[in-house]
């Protein structure tokens, strides 16, 4: 798990930096990705960027084990993304604000399957628009974003919320759809 590297003692960094490089460059040869400094990725995360498709990381980001991620993406610094998300940008991307955490088990899609009646979805044209999710930005566990949204910074999740609108800046929210129930400057 990321917290535990980034807490283990010089002893333990001598076998684990140079383990953390490996997986980093073998990452960085294979796929478009370019990962800042300071970085962790787990040796079980799944991450694709094809060209046109690429993902750029800023400093100190943390991707743990079990994640699905496919770019378009970008990631500001000090992004923890924990075990078992799945994120896809789709055509347009998604865009994740520095020191923001994404909890266990998320989903975050940045594209959408057509339903016209007249035709089997597979068939149907897929759209994206994107997903902006701003800075100091805390999605709980099983949150699950869809296409379209953009997250203010500040904002709050709850555990297992449908984000399918916009979220206010500072704005707590949380349900199946995602209402706000606060603001955190009240807390």
């Amino acid at each position: 798990m990321p917290w535990l590297y980034y807490s283990l003692k010089p002893k333990q960094l001598a076998w684990a930096e140079p383990w953390q490089q490996a997986v980093q460059a073998k990452l960085q040869a294979l796929e478009t990705v370019t990962l800042g400094a300071n970085s962790f990725i787990a040796e079980t995360a799944r991450i694709f960027a094809e060209p046109g498709r690429s993902i750029e990381c800023g400093e100190r980001i943390a991707v743990a084990e079990g994640c699905f991620v496919h770019g378009p993406l970008t990631l500001g610094d000090d992004v923890g993304i924990n075990h078992g998300c799945s994120i896809d940008g789709g055509r347009a991307g998604v865009s994740i604000g520095s020191q923001t955490r994404i909890g266990p088990g998320c989903r975050i899609y940045a594209f959408d399957h057509g339903m016209a009646p007249d035709m089997p979805v597979f068939q149907q044209a897929v759209r994206s628009q994107g997903i902006v999710i701003g800075k100091d930005v805390w999605l709980g566990s099983n949150v699950c974003v869809t296409d379209g949204v953009t997250i203010g910074d500040h904002a709050v999740v709850g555990m297992g919320a449908v984000v399918t609108r916009d979220v206010p800046a500072y704005a707590i929210v949380a349900g199946n759809p995602a209402a706000v129930i606060g603001d955190r400057r009240d807390k």
